[in-house]
């Protein structure tokens, strides 16, 4: 179970609780919950990686996200704005290396709806 730490403003309204909860699904890979939330047409840039088009895909990059376990998530920010929102923050790594991370979301509508699509930046930290 991945230990997760929140940061102070990260829950002040119902939204940002949502964009945490997500960053959580996608650290501890709750493939019932993502799967639920996105919409089929779901496109994930990982910025200088790859981009995963369509559900199918999604579902495969799960697996292989599966594979990597995250000792400790730390969420710093969480913003939300529209459609739109974003998470930001830090992820420890089982095998000890840090790295930090920035997902922006993008939903079908404003209130809660499914996820359209992801950006993802990925840097190792020290």
């Amino acid at each position: 179970m991945t230990k997760v730490i929140i940061g102070k403003d990260c829950s002040n309204s119902p939204k940002k609780q949502f964009l945490q909860k997500l960053s959580v699904a996608f650290t501890e890979v709750d493939a019932d919950y993502l799967l639920d939330i996105i919409a089929e047409e779901i496109r994930w840039n990982i910025i200088g990686e790859k981009i995963i088009q369509g559900k199918a895909d999604f579902t495969e990059a799960l697996v292989q996200l599966k594979k990597c376990e995250v000792e400790e998530l730390t969420i710093l920010h969480a913003l939300s704005h529209g459609k739109g929102g974003s998470v930001h923050g830090t992820k420890k790594m089982n095998y000890g290396e840090l790295i930090a991370y920035c997902d922006v979301y993008e939903f079908t509508g404003a209130k809660f709806s499914k996820l359209n699509e992801i950006t993802s930046f990925v840097v190792q930290s020290k």
